[in-house]
Formats: C-alpha cells, structure tokens, sequence
C-alpha cells in the first residue's frame, strides 16, 4: 500500500500519472496509455474538461446517443442520452415510436418552488425566537439583495421564509424554511449562498437582540444548506390510448395486455421490492437525459426516491389506470433541474444537447425529462408482461459479450445470426467464439 501522500493537487498530471504506475501498476506504462488514450485531442476541450473536477487525469467516456419520435406536448424531439446500457436507448426509442401516433405525451409544471434551510439550535422559547424572525425579516431578506438582484429580473428569488419548530424530534432544533423560485437556474449555488447571507445575518442580530439577552437564550447556526427534496417542484405526465390500438404488442389480444400492464403497475404501488426496481427503470430513463443536459442526476435521484417515500412507505412513481375502454399511464415527479448555469454553459455535448431540444426552459425540460421516465417505465414493463426483460436486454447485451471475448468482424456477424434464436448469455457466448474461429 502507498504511503499517505501530501499535497498530491499541486503535482502535474505527469506526476499524478507516475506516482500511481509507481503503487498501483508496477511501474508499467499500462495506466499512462490507457489514460493518454482517452484524453482529447483537442487541448481547449481538454482544459475544459479538466476544470470540471479536481485531480483530473483523462476523461471517463460513456455513449452519446439519441432517441427519436419522442412527440411530447405536441412537439417532435430528439432526445439525447448518455447511458452505456443500449437496452435503454432500445427500449426508449420503441416507446417513443409507439406512443407518437397515439397522440405522444403530454405533460405540465405543477408547482416550482425549491426549498432551503438554515438549521438553528436555540433553547428558548418558539414565540419568542419567532417574534426575532418577524421583526428582523426585512433586514434579513435584504442582506441577499445582491445575490437576488439577476434572479428577480428573470422572475425568481425568494418567496417566502418561516421558522419549523423541531424540538418534538431533537432537543433545541429549529429552522429556518426559505422557499426559493430559482427561474430556469437550478439554482444549488444561488439558494447556498442566500442561505449562507442570510445564517451570517441572523447571528449578527441575535447577539444584540434584547428578547434573547434578556432571557439568556442562545441562538446558534448549526448549518445552512439547500434542500434536495423538492415536493412543491412537481412535474406531471401521461400517455393514454383505446385499449384497441394495444393490440398485437408481442401477440398479446389487447384486452389481455391492458390488464395484465395494470396488474404489474398496481404490485409496484404496494410492493416495496418491485417498486423499488420499477422506479429504477424510470431512472434508467430520466439519469439517461439527466446526464445529458448537464444536470445533477445524484440530486434528483435523491429527491425521487424520497418523494416516493412520503405516504410514510416507498411506493412506484406512476400508475396505470383504465376506464371506459381507455388505458393511461402517468407519472408524477419533483425534478429540480436547470438549463442555465453550471456547467450547461461550458461542456460543449451539453450546450449541443439542449440545442437539440430547441433551448428549453427549466419548465419545459421538466416536462421532457418526465415524458422519457414514463416512455421507459412503459417499455420496461411492456417487456416484462410478454417476452421476458432478458430476451431484449440480452439481445442488446450480445456485442458486448462479443467484444469482452475479442471477437473478430467475422465472428460479431456470425454470431447475430447464430443467437438470432437462441439463449444468450456469458457462457454460450464464450463457447460460441472457441468453435467459430
């Protein structure tokens, strides 16, 4: 094991690269040619890149890919994604396709505020400590003035603060709610740093504040830090058809399939082992489209499932229903996104991506991002209902088995003809490369 390095930032990428051939790799070139391999030829690129983490070394490259058809509020996409499952892409681009010329997807924006916290310890009196909050909440407000000032003139800022009394959960614990409406930024900076003005502000007050010194009350700010649960940034979605054009899906009577499709969506609402799976597939969608736009997939992975959470069990996040011979699927989803900001405007796939997309706003992207979750969650479903997830998975799967076992072109084509019927899976590939050399 090496030895605990100091000051491993400051060293050169050189540097960085030989220190770890030196403990990792035997001091082979074997980490260098691969790390070299995968850095852009293009050094302004490069640079860019290299400014979006620290220690960089190369880059981590992950399929750029598109899905078409994806008729969404009456509008024609193409949306990009970048998964390195191929099944995914597959699996959207189906859905899309099918959904397209049964009216596509409609969606809309329920509510957009976004929520922070400063996260107080005082022992006295909630009246009291509320009393604070009111008669220095202009003086608080304003000490964010400069930091608001560009957000309101695009229509956001701050929408309302209101003290939570904790202290039935943890002894002193209060906070501070601060509602936001960060306009198309996603806005984790602009909230931070309102929060942070606003923590500064409110310890300044409190030590010259009579009702506390008076009493011998104590006000201190633990942390101040946005929320990434967000159940008032609510987008909706759904797709709905006769039960008649679901017909000849796999070989299914229609009937049959619309039935069995609510069935598996109903499990997912009382079943918390398939919910938590039938909420992946959505994300396979919606991280997919995430990535792709430059937006914070940990956050809003975080703020879904917490969202699916909150009728005190977790629980799928759409549902299919049917009536009067129709079928729906809809989905209901906090995303706190952005299409400014950030790295939306430095990463070049990125700017390209919400180029594609015809430049959204926040709002508009909120919309796209729940209609390629629900197009997936169809898919996905669809696919378990008749053929079996793995036939189409491995299917998809094949090449990359193929390349995994150094297949020549020979073989690759050969080898689709071959498993076009047959079982796919390591061991049959594998065997099927040691007889077809």
């Amino acid at each position: 094991m090496p030895k605990k390095i100091i000051g491993f930032s400051k060293l050169s990428r050189e540097e960085k690269i030989d220190w770890l051939s030196k403990n990792f790799f035997d001091n082979s070139n074997q980490a260098k040619s691969i790390l070299d391999i995968y850095l852009n030829s293009n050094k302004d690129i490069q640079a860019i890149h290299d400014s979006f983490s620290e220690n960089s070394v190369s880059n981590f490259y992950l399929p750029y890919s598109l899905s078409p058809n994806f008729l969404i509020n009456d509008k024609n996409y193409t949306i990009p994604l970048v998964t390195e499952e191929s099944s995914v892409v597959a699996a959207l681009s189906n859905s899309a396709k099918f959904w397209f010329d049964k009216g596509g997807f409609k969606a809309k924006v329920k509510s957009l505020i976004k929520r922070g916290h400063i996260h107080l310890s005082f022992d006295g009196n909630i009246d009291v400590l509320k009393e604070f909050i009111d008669n220095n909440r202009s003086d608080i407000l304003k000490s964010t003035d400069n930091l608001t000032m560009n957000m309101k003139k695009r229509g956001g800022g701050i929408s309302a603060i209101d003290i939570i009394d904790k202290t039935s959960e943890l002894k002193n614990y209060f906070q501070l709610s601060v509602d936001f409406n960060t306009s198309d930024s996603m806005g984790a900076n602009f909230i931070n740093s309102c929060l942070e003005a606003m923590a500064k502000k409110i310890d300044e007050l409190s030590k010259q504040y009579d009702g506390f010194i008076k009493n011998c009350f104590n006000l201190n700010i633990v942390m101040s830090i946005l929320s990434n649960y967000t159940p008032d940034c609510i987008v909706e979605a759904h797709a709905e058809c006769n039960i008649d054009d679901l017909i000849d899906i796999n070989g299914t009577n229609s009937n049959d399939f619309a039935k069995k499709m609510k069935y598996a969506f109903d499990i997912a609402k009382i079943d918390i082992n398939r919910a938590v799976t039938h909420n992946k597939g959505i994300m396979n969608g919606i991280d997919a489209i995430l990535i792709a736009t430059g937006n914070d997939f940990r956050a809003v992975e975080a703020g879904i499932h917490a969202y699916a959470s909150s009728n005190s069990k977790y629980e799928s996040l759409s549902e299919c229903t049917i009536t009067d011979n129709k079928f729906r699927l809809g989905i209901k989803i906090p995303l706190s996104i952005g299409t400014v900001g950030g790295i939306t405007d430095l990463h070049p796939l990125v700017k390209l991506s919400l180029k594609m997309l015809g430049n959204p706003s926040s709002r508009d992207l909120m919309c796209i991002i729940a209609c390629v979750g629900l197009a997936q969650n169809f898919a996905a479903i669809k696919s378990l209902i008749t053929s079996g997830i793995q036939h189409g998975h491995m299917k998809m799967h094949l090449i990359n088995l193929l390349i995994k076992y150094n297949a020549n072109k020979d073989q690759i084509i050969r080898a689709e003809k071959y498993f076009a019927d047959k079982e796919i899976n390591s061991s049959s590939v594998f065997e099927f490369i040691k007889s077809h050399k």
